[in-house]
């Protein structure tokens, strides 16, 4: 029986030469008790449509039909869940519930309403967080208010607007699990807006893209033919779960494409050299890729040892990090992955000279790191640029710094060959005030790479950005590494992102005194793609070892070593089968 229908949808926002055309003709019939999940890039209309749906905005043209009727509104029978947690800081947990409860059952008496509500603040997960206020709160226990308010509404369709999205990506997993078993329970109609290819998979029974905008409308459905409930380490091995989610990327990566993304090409790089503090001035005779490619391999060109960092707290000193011991080859690339708090960023700052040292040492090409400097360049996870500025003399601050020696013309196809290749050519004399979040990023990420560092370190630099915008960010990181071969540490929540970057992903134990707890060496085929590394029968036995090692350490666990060693050694049987597999196909 179809719930929920949407016909023929369109809006667009303002008229004119400032009309913004948003939606076009979207069409989508809904079963009851089916879980749809619509996925699509930033800015194709996804919260415009759930907004249509909620009866919150009317479309120009068409409209949305539930049970048969056209919706002229919002109503109880439509709960929403948004992105922004919407909570009122004054209530309690208890109170914010209680807000819905109270204004959709009326005709029930006060203590009927307060088990209704308990019952969903206990079914999230918040039993014993009812009375705290929403300061006191962290973002995914907010968010689980907003669920337990829309829920206990008892709407007949639940609609999800991006709710997990803000969210770290632990944090965010262990959400998607808890909203499956929500649902297993609840057997409500669910429409989710989202970003992330595996939280659709593992939630919903359909799949359906937006098309990126203006005009967005749906494109081609996937079904999702796993049973429930899915355990997500199990799906890791499953064969139908990576056939799908390596078509439902493709075809993701397809439309993006087929709109337009993608690294432009501009000047030719100049041959030039970086010219550190206190070195003599040098010619332009080489640029710092080749010259760091014609280096002698220096295993120990990076060394961390024996780290330690201890901050003074109100109970005595606390260390974040002990003894982490890591010696890294010039022109490696290498992924920190590990649980909220575990010092990864910790490791970074140290790295980068922005945290001093408690104990032990970092060497960076023969030298001691003893604070920062333009050998090392860093990528954090909120870009930092002076937004009065342009993309344009944004990056051209730093170039200026390290290449005091090379011509302005030198330096201004500096500028603009690492603008280019993040797909800003169009872009880099805009005030960095007016851009988005990723095209801020794409601006740091080629400021990063313009200084020619020793050392790239990138703290999370993806973190704020939608998966599709992050996928194409990290294609334009690789292209650009590949040609540098700078010596890289990316800290991530993200296995696939650290499995797709990495020569070696480190993986930490939890904190406090936390270490490196295993060590992964990534031998897959340089350069890589996402869709290559998708489809290559190696790449799902290194992402069950990280989500395993992730898993062994959830809730503050602490694994013996011979746990640990049982992880690793999963992945190589896993991959010596699949090698004997591949072998005696050939034959």
């Amino acid at each position: 029986m179809t719930i929920l229908e949407v016909s023929a949808l369109s809006k667009h926002y303002g008229e004119g030469a400032k009309r913004t055309r948003v939606l076009d003709k979207v069409n989508l019939k809904v079963r009851q008790g089916e879980f749809i999940a619509i996925v699509g890039f930033s800015g194709s209309g996804k919260t415009t449509l759930i907004s249509a749906l909620a009866g919150l905005i009317e479309p120009d043209e068409g409209g949305v039909i539930f049970k048969g009727r056209e919706i002229d509104g919002p109503g109880p029978e439509r709960g929403v869940v948004f992105q922004s947690y919407s909570l009122m800081p004054w209530l309690s947990v208890e109170g914010n519930v209680r807000l819905g409860v109270d204004q959709v059952f009326k005709a029930l008496g006060r203590e009927e309403r307060r088990t209704m509500a308990e019952k969903y603040i206990r079914m999230v997960g918040l039993g014993h967080a009812t009375d705290r206020k929403p300061a006191e709160l962290s973002g995914g226990m907010r968010q689980r208010v907003a669920v337990a308010r829309a829920l206990a509404m008892q709407p007949e369709v639940l609609l999800m607007d991006e709710p997990l999205s803000a969210l770290d990506a632990l944090t965010r997993a262990k959400l998607q699990d808890e909203f499956a078993s929500i649902c297993e329970e609840e057997k409500k109609t669910i429409i989710l807006v989202t970003n992330d290819v595996d939280e659709a998979i593992l939630l919903a029974d359909r799949i359906v893209p937006l098309t990126p905008g203006p005009d967005a409308t749906l494109g081609r459905e996937f079904k999702v033919d796993l049973p429930r409930p899915r355990d997500r380490a199990a799906m890791n091995s499953d064969d139908t779960f990576i056939r799908l989610r390596a078509e439902v990327t493709e075809y993701l990566m397809e439309l993006g494409a087929a709109h337009g993304a993608g690294a432009e090409h501009g000047p030719a790089l100049p041959n030039v050299v970086p010219l550190m503090p206190g070195e003599k001035k040098r010619g332009s005779s080489a640029s710092a890729g080749a010259v760091a490619a014609a280096a002698a391999d220096n295993p120990r060109y990076l060394e961390f040892s024996r780290l330690k960092k201890v901050y003074p707290t109100p109970k005595g000193p606390l260390t974040v990090v002990d003894d982490f011991d890591l010696k890294v080859p010039r022109g490696e690339f290498i992924t920190l992955i590990g649980h909220s708090g575990c010092g990864k960023s910790t490791v970074l700052s140290m790295a980068a000279g922005l945290s001093k040292i408690t104990e032990g040492g970092i060497i960076l090409d023969g030298k001691a790191v003893s604070g920062a400097g333009p050998d090392r360049a860093v990528v954090f996870q909120s870009p930092s640029l002076m937004p009065w500025l342009t993309a344009f003399e944004n990056v051209q601050l730093g170039v200026d710094r390290v290449y005091p020696h090379a011509s302005r013309g030198e330096r201004k196809d500096i500028v603009e060959y690492y603008l280019s290749r993040v797909g800003l050519a169009e872009a880099m004399h805009r005030l960095a005030q007016d851009m988005s979040n990723g095209m801020k990023q794409r601006v740091g990420i080629a400021r990063a790479f313009a200084l020619s560092p020793k050392l790239l370190l990138l703290d999370e630099p993806f973190g704020m950005l939608d998966s599709l915008t992050r996928w194409e960010l990290q294609d334009v990181l690789m292209e650009v590494w590949q040609r540098t071969r700078v010596t890289t540490i990316c800290v991530t929540h993200d296995v696939d992102e650290a499995i797709l970057l990495a020569d070696r992903v480190v993986m930490m134990s939890n904190g406090p005194n936390a270490r490196i707890g295993n060590v992964m060496d990534v031998d897959l085929p340089r350069p890589r793609s996402r869709a290559a590394l998708l489809a290559h029968p190696d790449y799902y036995a290194y992402r069950e070892e990280l989500l395993e090692f992730l898993e062994a350490y959830e809730g503050g666990a602490n694994p013996t070593g011979e746990q640990l060693e049982s992880i690793k050694e999963k992945r190589a049987a896993r991959l010596a089968r699949q090698h004997q597999a591949r072998l005696a196909a050939a034959e």
